[in-house]
């Protein structure tokens, strides 16, 4: 894979050739991003470059799905306005969406803490919907979490945490031992973490890159109980999320303690400099961690 430089002079180009109308608005660069690259485009929209991603398929499944989903979802979501092709001047995929306001929660906190988990309840109701047939299945993601065993491990030798590493295997074994999901597929997000939902006025306000959604287990957004929301309101989330099993909030633990361990990864690789680390990722995966070996 290898990176295009993407420039805003490069972005006005790009709208000039193929979406004229929208070649005047400002365009400003938006921090983050690895498989995709964002531009803030005036006050109402967003382009979203392809650039480390090898094929368009993420981008082309928001293109199809978003605008199916996001009528029915009670936060703003980006949802396609207008489609940039492959040309000379730029051989990927890039698409116009709507921006959603708010901070990213790697860089903003939340600070009511019940509203945020009311708030993410209501929004994964919403989403956790029977999907169509033709929806979208995940090929790396979605499994039960006894078929992810090796990605754990992995991802804890890694980060080595030995002072509770045998606290979180035992998190993982009660998610291995877990019983499936038997419901129909329903509409996963898929990758629920801190850089993927933005907050405002310290409570969750929109859930942003969709491009790993697929049709599957819940669990896996369900996991971000304890990825996103503040200690002790765990417990509200389900509560008011209504819809899950004992069966299906071990899985979700489980599944936490994963996507925690990969986060503080992802730190881990930033303090050695390494190419797509996020040094900001490990206390924030740390303290994931830390409210799953909880329970709260």
């Amino acid at each position: 894979m290898t990176e295009i430089e993407i420039t805003a002079d490069l972005v006005r180009a790009l709208l000039q050739e193929q979406h004229p109308d929208l070649a005047g608005l400002a365009v400003r660069e938006v921090a983050g991003g690895w498989g995709n690259q964002m531009w803030r485009l005036g006050d109402d929209l967003a382009v979203r470059m392809q650039r480390m991603d090898p094929t368009p398929e993420l981008q082309l499944k928001e293109r199809r799905w978003l605008p199916v989903l996001a009528p029915r979802l009670p936060l703003p979501v980006p949802t396609p306005v207008r489609f940039g092709e492959p040309s000379e001047r730029f051989p990927k995929h890039w698409t116009v969406m709507t921006w959603v306001p708010g901070e990213p929660l790697d860089h903003g906190s939340i600070s009511r803490g019940d509203h945020a988990a009311d708030t993410l309840a209501g929004f994964l109701r919403a989403l956790h919907v029977e999907a169509p047939a033709d929806a979208p299945i995940a090929e790396d993601r979605g499994a039960h979490p006894r078929n992810c065993t090796d990605g754990f491990e992995n991802c804890l030798r890694s980060v080595a945490p030995d002072d509770i590493a045998a606290d979180v295997r035992a998190v993982w074994a009660d998610a291995v031992a877990a019983d499936a999901w038997e419901g129909p597929p329903v509409w996963v997000h898929g990758d629920l973490h801190p850089a993927n939902v933005v907050v405002s006025d310290g409570t969750l306000a929109g859930v942003v890159d969709f491009g790993d959604m697929f049709a599957g287990d819940p669990a896996w957004d369900l996991a971000a109980a304890w990825v996103l929301l503040p200690a002790g309101t765990a417990s509200r989330f389900f509560d008011m999320y209504a819809h899950a099993d004992e069966a299906a909030i071990r899985r979700a633990r489980g599944l936490a303690a994963m996507k925690s361990l990969f986060l503080m990864l992802m730190g881990q690789n930033g303090d050695r400099g390494l190419p797509g680390g996020k040094p900001h990722w490990g206390p924030a995966g740390r303290a994931a961690l830390d409210r799953v070996l909880k329970g709260v």
